[in-house]
């Protein structure tokens, strides 16, 4: 039987895939039938992710998102390594709970490197002729948040990053779909992950019942976006592009 959600052929580069959602991302992915190209800079969390996975014909990288020339030369390194990619998950990012009073120019640059700019230079890099595989298209997923739709007290500087995100996929989608490309980005609720369990906010019973409250469905895990990811690099999403697909247990519609 077709299954339209098959990954099976494809190869997916995977940002952020040293831990939380990017590395479940590579793992379901792999466990879709898709080749991984795995990048994040701690190479021994890499080989982590890499344990999990299935199938063969994977490869990690150790490469900072925000060192663009040593980006560029990771990417054409991985396409002649393994292949041109079909398809990319941008998880890659830092978050930021800081009033504005408290801001500083420094901390400014360094979520716009990081959540903005990055995602800028990726998609320039695996779009250029030769990297990606043009016949069959490529499928583009950029991570923003619901923070970039819903407004929250000290998460404006956080909220102008993943706001740009949503913003720019809309016009990406529009310049690249006569290159068979699609663009599409995935704004997740709070997702407990293994960097954030032991955080105050959802170890202390009060604060993480009073934040489950605010998502309709409970808090949401990280196997919740890379279901979602699969959905929009398989063939089943091929009339999908410039959309902000909102995964968040109900958060954004109280």
């Amino acid at each position: 039987m077709m299954n339209p959600f098959s990954l099976e052929n494809k190869i997916i580069l995977v940002t952020g895939a040293s831990s939380g959602i990017g590395a479940q991302c590579a793992i379901d992915f792999s466990r879709m039938g898709a080749k991984v190209i795995l990048i994040a800079r701690n190479i021994e969390c890499l080989k982590q992710t890499l344990s999990k996975m299935e199938g063969s014909g994977h490869a990690y990288y150790s490469v900072d998102v925000t060192d663009f020339r040593a980006l560029s030369c990771i990417i054409k390194l991985a396409v002649n390594e393994v292949g041109k990619i079909s398809g990319v998950v941008h998880c890659a990012g830092i978050s930021s709970v800081l009033p504005l009073k408290l801001v500083k120019e420094e901390d400014i640059d360094n979520i716009m490197r990081t959540n903005v700019f990055s995602a800028i230079q990726l998609v320039r890099e695996v779009t250029h002729v030769g990297c990606y595989d043009k016949s069959n298209g490529i499928s583009i997923i950029f991570l923003s948040s619901i923070m970039g739709v819903v407004g929250e007290s000290c998460k404006s500087l956080y909220s102008f990053s993943k706001g740009a995100i949503i913003a720019g996929v809309r016009s990406l989608a529009v310049e690249l779909a006569p290159k068979n490309i699609r663009v599409n980005c995935i704004s997740p609720g709070v997702i407990v992950t293994n960097i954030n369990k032991n955080a105050r906010h959802i170890v202390d019973p009060e604060r993480r019942k009073e934040l489950e409250n605010k998502h309709l469905l409970g808090l949401g895990e990280t196997t919740d976006i890379s279901n979602a990811c699969i959905y929009l690099l398989s063939n089943g999403a091929r009339w999908v592009t410039g959309q902000n697909i909102i995964v968040d247990g109900g958060y954004s519609v109280r």
